[in-house]
């Protein structure tokens, strides 16, 4: 089974993400950027599902020392966000995220495809 990592701040929305995936990935989830960092050095996973709006060190922050690490650089990764303005999945594919999501997840298939879509 491939595993996928999620960095998410809250709590419920990680809760709802390992229900609505934990059939079909392994999950590691941590809350905070640094948190997440550090378990990814420690088990690498095949994909990342990263919040934006972090506490501390947000997702962009996140990303960056993801593509800055040796290790790291080439791991998937995908925004997951509530931030949908106008422009927004652009700038963020921009910064260097492979693909983008916004919340809330209404449809659990389009979750798991867009996943799926980035697995070695």
């Amino acid at each position: 089974m491939k595993t996928l990592a999620v960095i998410e701040d809250n709590a419920d929305n990680r809760l709802i993400l390992q229900a609505m995936l934990r059939r079909h990935f392994r999950i590691l989830a941590y809350a905070s950027g640094p948190e997440g960092l550090a378990g990814l050095h420690q088990e690498r996973p095949d994909v990342l599902l990263l919040d934006i709006s972090l506490p501390g060190m947000d997702g962009l922050e996140v990303l960056q020392a993801i593509r800055a690490d040796a290790v790291l650089h080439a791991l998937p990764v995908i925004a997951f966000t509530a931030h949908a303005m106008s422009g927004d999945r652009e700038r963020y594919l921009a910064a260097g995220f492979d693909d983008y999501l916004t919340k809330p997840i209404m449809d659990d298939q389009i979750l798991v495809d867009t996943i799926t879509r980035w697995l070695p």
